[in-house]
């Protein structure tokens, strides 16, 4: 069987895709990845043959912003009019020509990869959809509704008013299905998996704290660059604790930009999450899915703020579940940040609560158990007609 992988954001896009994709590969399939031109090295880097299926960022990765206060109504904008309309009317022409040539028996793509699906169906192909947004409250319907029919309509497919293009087929999900937001179930024909532990590229070497209690620091791979000085705040607050501190800030920052650093404080640009929080008590970050699933993976509570994308519905969620405090980016001094920390650290019920969840992960199935659902969907529609041709 051939599968094509496929995905319209960044790496926090890729990451939960590659647990599956390697799986499939390991009982003999075909595998190849469709992504945006700069992510084409990265998905090389872990090992994959990839093409280049359109969809640019909304700006250079590599470009430095500043911290914006947290608006829900921008967030909404970019999911609107980035995903849903302008990345997905992109991604949608060059899949179609790509899976033309290279000839899959099935599709794989993020769920925010609306282009792919759009395509998946033009040819007839199953396809079968990977959440990347813990929460499910990011994309949704009535945001998307709109610019999803209008490409439809273009593409000459019927019209879809209750969006069952999302889940028609098959939904895997790499997290616990109790940390969804209620007001989002997951449809009928989602599957739940352990999140994996799959080393992301350019990891690193692995990092083993020793001696004290550790707090592990990041704020992601793509809000890093537009947090202003948050970084130096949150090392001055939770570098205060009695703590051994390992901050990662992305491959775009120089660590020395921090300045000089105590020695219990590591700065790196990038190291393997998986490889860390095993030997971590806290985890300060941005709220991002990946982020979360990991330490609630390990059973450890948090510090979460929150920027932008799916990381406020993320850390709502944290604060409901009683797993993290979370701070205002923008408001929040180093000293509410280690006051922050210490309270999370001295209260027993937020690791308790942690653990919790860290116990209800491991009791999900591995990935690779995703496979055979891949294979029968693949062999369910191998006889399918295309409803327009390419």
């Amino acid at each position: 069987m051939r599968i094509l992988f496929t995905f319209a954001g960044g790496t926090g896009h890729l990451l939960p895709l590659l647990p599956f994709a390697r799986a499939a590969r390991e009982r003999g399939h075909a595998v190849a990845f469709g992504c945006q031109a700069v992510l084409l090295p990265t998905v090389e880097q872990a090992g994959f043959a990839a093409f280049d299926t359109a969809g640019t960022s909304f700006r250079d990765e590599s470009e430095r912003a500043p911290l914006l206060r947290p608006d829900p109504a921008r967030e909404d904008r970019a999911v609107r009019e980035g995903f849903a309309r302008r990345i997905a009317r992109e991604r949608a022409a060059a899949i179609l020509d790509r899976a033309g040539n290279w000839r899959p028996d099935l599709l794989v793509c993020d769920e925010m990869d609306f282009g792919a699906m759009v395509a998946a169906e033009r040819l007839g192909l199953p396809h079968a959809q990977v959440l990347v947004i813990a929460s499910g409250a990011l994309a949704r319907r009535e945001l998307i509704a709109e610019p999803l029919q209008a490409l439809r309509a273009e593409h000459g497919l019927p019209a879809d008013p209750g969006l069952a293009m999302l889940s028609r087929h098959l939904v895997l999900s790499p997290f616990p299905p109790g940390f969804r937001d209620p007001a989002f179930p997951l449809p009928a024909t989602a599957h739940a998996f352990r999140p994996g532990s799959v080393p992301a590229p350019d990891a690193g070497p692995p990092i083993r704290p020793a001696g004290r209690p550790t707090a592990y620091v990041t704020l992601g791979t793509v809000f890093n660059v537009e947090s202003g000085d948050l970084f130096r705040r949150v090392l001055a607050g939770i570098g205060s604790l009695p703590l051994d501190v390992i901050a990662t800030v992305g491959p775009q920052i120089d660590p020395a930009e921090l300045g000089p650093q105590p020695g219990h404080i590591r700065i790196e640009r990038y190291v393997d999450q998986w490889t860390v929080l095993p030997h971590c008590d806290l985890v300060v970050s941005h709220a991002g899915s990946g982020t979360v699933m990991g330490a609630l993976t390990h059973g450890l509570p948090m510090v979460l703020l929150p920027m932008g994308a799916d990381q406020p519905f993320n850390a709502r969620r944290c604060l409901e579940l009683g797993v993290a405090r979370v701070l205002d980016p923008v408001e929040a001094t180093p000293r509410m940040i280690r006051e922050a920390g210490a309270a999370v650290l001295a209260d027993p019920a937020y690791r308790s609560a942690a653990q919790s969840w860290r116990e209800a992960i491991a009791a999900l199935p591995e990935p690779a158990l995703a496979v055979p659902l891949m294979e029968r969907l693949a062999a369910a529609g191998k006889n399918a007609a295309p409803r327009v041709q390419a």
